[in-house]
């Protein structure tokens, strides 16, 4: 694989330090201050000489692939996948930086559909070094999301799931956070096969659910939320995480301790609270294209409208990646459920995404959704205690091509489709079969 660097990286290297001092004045605890001070000093605003380098790329083993790091928190993109990224080496740390910037025009049919044009982005500097007995990571992934989506949410029917001026949000995807990750990482070596694993964040991804959609290259382009986000993988954003993991083999354990609650809607804060939840993942890797994923967690609170309600929550996925002379594909199957505890309330999400990249210079994506909703979907209908109301189905289909590349990044334009089928309960409310239809404008560091 070649990853280069330019002087175009300057000007994003600055652009992220300035943004992290803006929001430097809001964190309370010291030890968030000296976090960002890291970051700070690993990424300095200078230019750099190109180089070409193998790190990154396609690895063999599990324990390989645990060591890239290259997807949010401590979850795994198959062995054999390649994710975009610029890298350097300064001194003896390797430097490494991912994001993309996505601009959709959304248009939305039924009763229940709107328009509006948003942006869903994100950046990712990261900084690795080698010790006698492992490997030290840090990681920052910081997000413009709450600028660039106006009025707390952009329209995606059938979506729910956080608040928007303290009301359930419905048909709408929340904005994430402008701290996405800010999280330490230590693995030790065990040997030839073996790795144990430790990660700190004060904002960070707790070991539950699979790659979160943001960051899947399954769902690259796409640039709307799966509709089954907080049945799936919605902790990708928690608070004081604590996670421990040993690797053996094709075989991963995992364990996280965690603040249950999902974030408020100041989206440029960071918030604590008491590890007061619980997750545990088993992750195993036939082969190099293919990783799956089986997790349950206890989240105590997650929701502000439902104080006194915990949920129980599993999820199960297998992600593939496979290379051919002329397009490469990646594909990820997801379960997700959760059940309100003390209740007999459960929910279940189905999600099968795929994209694919045809000879770099065109993409084609699609994604089938099978989703129970609740009833928040029925605003001012909605009665006082939460239940399913029936489910949705999804079908989005996308293509984009590619207008303009560097050696550092790429541009493509393009436009997806999703047709929704309506659960009869919500046939009133919504149409049988509303349509949404979005023109992309996709830009991601590297290639």
């Amino acid at each position: 694989m070649r990853v280069e660097t330019a002087p175009g990286e300057l000007l994003l290297f600055q652009f992220l330090m300035r943004a992290a001092f803006s929001a430097y004045n809001a964190l309370k605890r010291s030890v968030l201050r000296y976090l960002l001070i890291l970051f700070t000093a690993l990424f300095p605003a200078c230019a750099c000489a190109q180089m070409n380098m193998n790190m990154g790329g396609a690895v063999e083993s599990l324990k390989e692939n645990v060591l890239r790091h290259s997807s949010s928190g401590t979850s795994l993109e198959p062995a054999s996948s390649v994710p975009p990224m610029l890298m350097r080496m300064s001194g003896k740390w390797v430097e490494m930086l991912h994001g993309e910037v996505n601009v959709a025009a959304q248009q939305q049919t039924g009763p229940r559909g709107h328009d509006k044009v948003f942006s869903v982005n994100w950046v990712m500097p990261m900084a690795q070094r080698t010790t006698a007995h492992g490997e030290w990571t840090f990681v920052s992934m910081l997000s413009l999301k709450p600028a660039t989506i106006t009025g707390r949410y952009y329209p995606e029917l059938f979506q729910q799931g956080e608040t928007a001026f303290g009301k359930p949000i419905v048909d709408g995807q929340h904005p994430h956070d402008f701290f996405m990750e800010l999280a330490a990482m230590y693995d030790l070596d065990l040997g030839k096969q073996g790795l144990a694993s430790f990660y700190f964040a004060p904002v960070g991804d707790p070991a539950l659910g699979p790659v979160a959609f943001p960051h899947r290259l399954s769902a690259e382009s796409d640039p709307l939320a799966v509709l089954a986000h907080h049945l799936q993988d919605s902790t990708h954003i928690a608070y004081d995480v604590l996670t421990g993991g040993l690797t053996w083999g094709p075989v991963r354990l995992e364990a996280s301790g965690f603040h249950g609650r999902e974030p408020g809607e100041n989206r440029w804060t960071m918030e604590a609270g008491a590890v007061d939840s619980w997750s545990t993942r088993l992750t195993a890797a036939p082969a190099r294209d293919w990783i799956a994923q089986y997790s349950v967690g206890h989240l105590h609170s997650p929701e502000m409208l439902y104080p006194q309600e915990d949920v129980l929550r599993q999820a199960a996925s297998i992600a593939m990646h496979h290379t051919w002379m002329a397009a490469d594909l990646d594909a990820t199957a997801v379960w997700g459920r959760n059940h309100s505890i003390g209740t007999d309330v459960n929910a279940n999400g189905y999600l099968l995404e795929a994209e694919a990249r045809l000879r770099a210079r065109q993409s084609l994506w699609a994604r089938i959704e099978n989703d129970d909703r609740t009833t928040d979907l029925l605003g001012a209908q909605a009665p006082p205690k939460e239940s399913v109301v029936g489910r949705v189905q999804a079908y989005t289909g996308g293509y984009a091509h590619w207008i303009y590349s560097t050696d550092w990044s790429a541009l493509e334009l393009g436009m997806q489709v999703t047709l929704y089928e309506t659960p009869l309960r919500l046939a009133q409310l919504y149409g049988a079969h509303p349509v949404g239809v979005a023109a992309v404008l996709h830009w991601r560091i590297g290639r």
